[in-house]
């Protein structure tokens, strides 16, 4: 069994992603030193931010250099949220550029798309009331 999972995005400027994460999902991080900042979503979910450069020294010539992949969607963060305006309001706010507007999904979603400042993709959601 898993115990807590860490989702690590490799980010360009970790101060800049530090700042936006905490704006956009409304909290203090709960690690931020030079190198990985964290952000504990839930109970056992944790997200990091973590300078490129950092997983190439970590792994050396194992991995390509991150950093050379900036800008390309690799990663989404789907965030089941209570309060979808409020979540909505703030990344327009803070320029994450909108992907795709929000719109029933098939999934039992109502679900809309943005794109942080390193290119990872947000996906704001909320569970749609059915009514039998």
């Amino acid at each position: 069994m898993i115990k807590k999972s860490h989702i690590i995005f490799y980010v360009e400027d970790q101060q800049k992603s530090t700042e936006f994460y905490s704006q956009l999902l409304n909290l203090k991080p709960t690690l931020n030193v030079p190198g990985m900042t964290e952000f504990h979503l839930s109970s056992t979910t944790v997200l990091g931010l973590m300078p490129a450069r950092g997983i190439k020294k970590l792994l050396g010539d194992k991995i390509e250099q991150p950093e050379k992949k900036l800008g390309q969607p690799r990663g989404e963060l789907y965030l089941l949220v209570n309060d979808i305006e409020n979540y909505i309001n703030r990344a327009a706010t803070l320029g994450a550029k909108k992907l795709d507007d929000l719109k029933e999904r098939n999934w039992g979603h109502r679900v809309i798309y943005f794109e942080d400042p390193d290119g990872y993709v947000i996906a704001i959601a909320e569970e749609i009331k059915r009514v039998d």
